[in-house]
């Protein structure tokens, strides 16, 4: 049996835990692993509203998109420190992290538009607010906590910075949004619960364990947080990513799987290491290309095809799993060609919500399947290596209320200045990126059905 100093010199292990996931009594290397990815509106939410129907839902993320979307045109650099490229208020997905030993269960944003890993922690200094549904995790009760000095490179590497009285480093996160968050940068023993299955021997699932990961342990917190947790999955050095590539053999790959909207009772994935290889049949890859702000996953888009008319515009445009709906320069949104192409048995209706422009009144569930079929395919020819992402009317139309299809794709304004991917048009297609080669993959995929046939591994 490993012993405790074994335990802590381990960079990555697969560990069983007890009921309340406390010591450890076996290890098992891994190459990979996955966790649930849950949707704010999913029923394992806490954030899920039984009272709203499935087109409010809808309504509601066309909103989150319009926030999010104009939220870059608002970032800078202030003297408290660093404005954040995504506002507070809107997200999509939430993971668990159990945090500390014994270990804390925290639910957190999963935001791959952030770099910062941060939760509330004990004692908060946040006047007037309602207690976060989230756990408030107390350093004081973890054997394995610890500060980061302000001199450290972990330091250096996040946006304002400063040392405390005692040469801790302190950050201050500011978001567009007006909400602030600050604390002093730690390190910690993470813990992440892996599905699907378990270990040879073991009852339940298997736990990966990765000791040192450095987040920010917020005591003050100001302004319309809605969760008090996040987990930055971007590009930069102090994403959860770029720190398991650093302390671990998993390298920084990651990808997601996401269920479509109308699939209920259904999870999505979040893959590691190994497991965030993209192996299904017509994957397409491109390169990553350098954004304003480090966080961001950025592509460059050569041109887009609907049906068989090619519309040639080069753009840059942002992935982003946070963001339901699409934004793509005005050349590359011709609803013209979808309306020509979908034809005239589905009468066009005013739109219920900006900034969706081109909505149908399908009527009922088999005329739904045959305007399905009538919206042609919308292929997305990416730069650099001349490859093709194929947009399915799963990807590009939403039911915004009873039997109205919306296109969900919207141009790019002054308001919502950037180029984004959204989750919607990211549906069952398994989204894989490998910051160690700068690429980013994409492939058809049933996610539904994958989230419950990953390959176990070790």
């Amino acid at each position: 049996m490993a012993t405790a100093s074994t335990c802590r010199t381990l960079l990555l292990a697969v560990v069983v835990l007890t009921a309340q996931l406390c010591g450890c009594t076996a290890y098992v290397g891994v190459d990979g692993f996955s966790v649930e990815f849950i949707h704010r509106d999913s029923v394992k939410s806490p954030y899920h509203d039984p009272a709203l129907t499935a087109h409010d839902r809808v309504l509601a993320a066309v909103r989150r998109s319009t926030a999010r979307a104009a939220a870059p045109a608002r970032s800078y650099v202030g003297g408290e420190g660093a404005v954040s490229e995504v506002v507070s208020r809107p997200f999509e997905y939430l993971m668990a992290v159990n945090v500390g030993t014994p270990p804390t269960r925290m639910l957190a944003i999963a935001d791959t538009g952030s770099d910062l890993v941060w939760f509330e922690c004990a004692p908060r200094i946040a006047a007037a607010r309602a207690a976060p549904l989230s756990a408030v995790f107390n350093p004081s009760s973890s054997s394995t906590f610890g500060h980061v000095g302000c001199n450290s490179g972990a330091c250096h590497a996040l946006y304002g910075t400063s040392c405390d009285a005692s040469s801790n480093c302190q950050y201050h996160r500011s978001y567009g949004d007006g909400s602030k968050t600050s604390g002093l940068l730690s390190t910690e023993t993470f813990t992440f619960e892996s599905i699907p299955g378990g270990c040879p021997g073991c009852r339940g699932h298997p736990y990966v364990l990765v000791p040192n990961l450095s987040f920010g342990c917020s005591t003050s917190t100001n302004g319309t947080f809605v969760v008090d947790a996040m987990v930055g999955l971007g590009a930069g050095n102090s994403s959860l990513i770029g720190q398991l590539g650093a302390h671990t053999s998993l390298g920084r790959r990651f990808s997601y799987c996401l269920v479509p909207y109308t699939v209920k009772n259904a999870s999505s994935a979040l893959n590691f290491g190994d497991r965030a290889a993209v192996t299904e049949p017509g994957a397409a890859t491109t390169a990553l290309v350098r954004s304003k702000f480090e966080a961001y996953y950025t592509v460059e888009l050569e041109s887009v095809r609907i049906g068989n008319a090619s519309i040639e515009h080069l753009s840059r445009v942002i992935v982003d799993s946070g963001t339901p709906l699409t934004f793509l320069d005005k050349a590359l949104v011709d609803p013209m060609e979808l309306t020509r192409r979908i034809g005239t048995g589905f009468p066009k209706v005013p739109s219920p919500q900006e900034p969706l422009q081109l909505c149908y009144d399908v009527g009922g569930p088999a005329r739904q399947y045959s305007f399905s079929k009538s919206v042609p395919d919308v292929t997305l020819y990416l730069a650099v290596f001349g490859e093709a992402v194929t947009l399915k009317a799963v990807n590009t139309f939403v039911e915004a209320q009873e039997g109205i299809m919306c296109l969900a794709v919207a141009p790019v304004t002054e308001k919502h200045p950037r180029s984004i991917l959204g989750n919607l048009a990211q549906q069952n297609m398994h989204v894989g990126y490998n910051l160690d080669k700068g690429t980013v993959t994409f492939a058809p995929a049933d996610c539904a059905s994958s989230y419950n046939s990953l390959p176990v591994h070790g």
